[in-house]
């Protein structure tokens, strides 16, 4: 992995209609990233937080059943922006959220440098739906599925290409709340998938060696989106859609460990600490926790 690293924050809670996650970057950064980082012998740039423009009202505004679709665009065509140029002066992008809609940025800006660009969906949800799918018109629920070029333009076309990934070049690890629409769309582009059934009969060693070797035959980089909602409630609290059986702390330090041996992660991203929800700033100290073990951290 590069040594040269560039931080930067997205303080964004508009992809969903739960406040706080928009303290994230601020918590995360608490929580002693740099700190962290740099211990471990990285030139760290904390490039601080984009600009965030919030509505006009407090009234829910939609179009085509998408929840403050023109100030999420906005803040993402900011990041996508911000990420290819920290790419194209040769350092490794990592952004922390902010909700999960921000990954339509970072993937927009990191995919165009790629031609078959990997992605490790860390994540207990598919966040595979559309506006013609999604039950709430969350935003934070589409961002993969705009990746591929489902969904609207605004968000779909940006930085002027699409789609920024291709299906077989994804896998999500730790799934265990789909909704309809996102189960017929994992089936029918046949995207890799690890549910929480498979880490549990198979174990975290089995499936991060095949995600691993997978994306290795197939991509020339792999970006990590990481929610904290993947890991159980009880070990990350201070997330927006908690869901119950979730991975545990030692099986996601095992997995972070296995993606730093492999060194294929060329950008990463962690997403939906909500220090509101949180138990004195826990999952902000867990998600830099499993930056150190992603990032080289050893006990020996």
């Amino acid at each position: 992995m590069k040594k040269e690293m560039s931080i930067i924050g997205v303080p964004m809670d508009l992809g969903q209609n739960r406040r706080g996650v928009d303290m994230g970057p601020s918590a995360i950064r608490y929580a002693g990233v740099v700190e962290t980082l740099e211990r471990l012998q990285y030139d760290v740039r904390d490039l601080g937080d984009i600009p965030i423009n919030r509505p006009d009202s407090k009234h829910d505004k939609r179009e085509g059943n998408l929840r403050n679709l023109e100030q999420v665009a906005g803040a993402n065509q900011t990041l996508a922006e911000m990420v290819d140029q920290e790419i194209n002066n040769n350092r490794f992008p990592l952004v922390l959220g902010g909700d999960h809609s921000i990954a339509i940025g970072s993937l927009a800006g990191i995919a165009k440098h790629y031609d078959n660009l990997g992605v490790i969906w860390y994540d207990a949800h598919g966040d595979l739906n559309s506006g013609e799918t999604s039950p709430s018109g969350n935003i934070h629920g589409m961002p993969l599925a705009v990746s591929l070029g489902i969904g609207h333009e605004k968000l779909t076309n940006m930085l002027d290409y699409q789609p920024k990934i291709k299906p077989e070049n994804i896998v999500i690890v730790g799934a265990r709340s789909l909704d309809p629409g996102e189960r017929k769309l994992i089936q029918d582009k046949g995207i890799k998938v690890y549910t929480m059934h498979e880490v549990d009969r198979m174990g975290m060693p089995k499936v991060m060696a095949e995600a691993i070797d997978y994306l290795k035959e197939r991509t020339d980089g792999v970006h990590l989106s990481l929610d904290l909602d993947g890991l159980d409630p009880s070990e990350a609290p201070g997330v927006g859609t908690p869901v119950l059986g979730g991975l545990s702390y030692r099986e996601s330090h095992l997995a972070m460990e296995m993606l730093a041996e492999s060194e294929i992660l060329t950008s990463a991203e962690f997403v939906e600490v909500n220090p509101i929800l949180d138990d004195q700033n826990k999952t902000a100290t867990v998600a830099v926790g499993l930056m150190g073990s992603l990032f080289g951290e050893k006990l020996k």
